[in-house]
């Protein structure tokens, strides 16, 4: 009788359920592996599920951050006109690249909206808070847009905050300015950050503007809604072109 040989692997999930499968189907004879094969599907189908589990969490979780409130105005087939009320935000300007400009933007304003700012004193903070800044929530989205002297990045911030209560930043190079209200055009599409991606949907925004013979006012702005962990596929991702309104 031939030896049965069944190689395992087995790898233990945060939440403690442990994943058995084969790893070789030709290190088992026939009636073992169709006898295995159930339990293995079993627990892909557990994997699968839990899996499922947390990317709901996640995205529940991105859209629970708040946002700039706007109107609808007209939903056409392929992208919307909105009014947007008028917002604050948190910018900076980055003389780079497409890519670069959007990591090296982020990463002056998470550390203004995380602590490196200084208090106004209107705000009340229990130490030791205080000593490393007012901490701010963020809002979103993200936004890029381009600026003379490269791409200047805006984070949202939430409507609680006003130009006289928002901290002032450390970073001279990071501005807290006011938006105006504006009717814009709104593209959106998911997948990932890509220049060609972002460039793809602009492309089809402004054709479909031509289309429906509405006049742009402004650069486009692109408009990241949710965290770099959420999987490219279910991310939320806009291109905003401001619209004359005469």
């Amino acid at each position: 009788m031939s030896s049965v040989r069944a190689e395992f692997i087995y790898a233990r999930l945060d939440v403690g359920v442990e994943i058995v499968g084969i790893s070789n189907r030709s290190n088992c004879d026939a009636p073992t592996y169709q006898a295995l094969k159930p339990k293995k599907a079993f627990l892909v189908w557990r994997i699968t599920l839990l899996s499922l589990a947390v990317v709901i969490s996640l995205t529940q979780t991105a859209m629970a951050i708040e946002e700039p409130k706007f109107r609808l105005v007209h939903a056409y087939q392929d992208f919307e006109v909105r009014e947007y009320t008028s917002y604050l935000v948190a910018e900076t300007t980055i003389a780079g690249s497409f890519a670069e400009a959007g990591n090296e933007g982020f990463k002056r304003l998470f550390d203004y909206i995380s602590g490196k700012n200084s208090l106004q004193t209107s705000i009340a903070m229990a130490a030791p808070v205080i000593q490393a800044g007012q901490k701010i929530e963020m809002a979103a989205p993200v936004i890029q847009r381009s600026a003379t002297d490269g791409f200047t990045i805006q984070f949202v911030m939430p409507a609680k905050w006003t130009l006289a209560s928002l901290p002032l930043p450390v970073d001279h190079s990071v501005r807290i300015r006011e938006v105006p209200p504006a009717r814009l055009a709104v593209i959106r599409y998911s997948g990932v950050w890509s220049k060609d991606r972002y460039e793809e949907n602009l492309a089809k925004l402004q054709a479909a503007l031509v289309r429906e013979r509405l006049v742009a006012d402004g650069e486009p702005i692109w408009a990241r809604y949710d965290p770099p962990f959420l999987p490219w596929f279910l991310r939320r991702n806009e291109i905003l072109i401001p619209l004359r309104t005469e």
